[in-house]
């Protein structure tokens, strides 16, 4: 077991009651023990709430509020405790489409099922010991897309069109 791993809390949030318990299987296997389940992405939404998780892993698609509401509510709500919480989104689409969907709604990390508890462990650790920067433009706030560091990055607000930037030359972190 590993202590740094059992000191989180995970949300699980999947309207699949034996695909949570699988993940919750999972979870318990690599030593997390804090795990709270919900349905849906409404019920995870008012969940974190009450019960601020260090992670979510959230399935795409649930009813009546998916995983991409669910994501856009954590990154933009005004009610949002943590919009930077790490959010793992679990689905069975992996279709280019999906995948950039999720992506633009602020997901830090993706597994598509069947889910392996490697495939688990692999995002969690990525989230923790390899976390990307947060972005905000005008129409995005969430983990940095690129999965590369650049050494030109200024500063959190990334095109040319962007509010913050018209008129600037440049710009730097102190800037935003």
């Amino acid at each position: 077991m590993n202590s740094q791993l059992s000191a989180l809390k995970v949300l699980v949030a999947d309207d699949n009651v034996h695909l949570r318990a699988i993940v919750v299987s999972i979870l318990g296997g690599i030593g997390i023990s804090k795990i709270e389940e919900c349905a849906d992405g409404g019920k995870a939404f008012a969940c974190i709430r009450d019960w601020p998780p260090d992670i979510a892993i959230v399935d795409f698609r649930m009813e009546p509020v998916d995983g991409v509401e669910f994501t856009h509510l954590v990154r933009s709500s005004p009610e949002s405790p943590n919009s930077e919480l790490p959010i793992i989104m679990l689905t069975g689409y992996a279709d280019k489409t999906r995948v950039f969907e999720a992506r633009d709604a602020g997901v830090t990390e993706f597994i598509v099922k069947p889910v392996t508890a490697q495939a688990v462990f692999d995002r969690i650790n990525s989230v923790i010991y390899r976390p990307r920067p947060f972005v905000r433009s005008d129409s995005y706030f969430g983990p940095c897309r690129r999965r590369r560091q650049d050494p030109n990055f200024r500063g959190p607000y990334l095109r040319s069109t962007d509010r913050e930037l018209k008129g600037r030359k440049s710009y730097s972190l102190g800037d935003a």
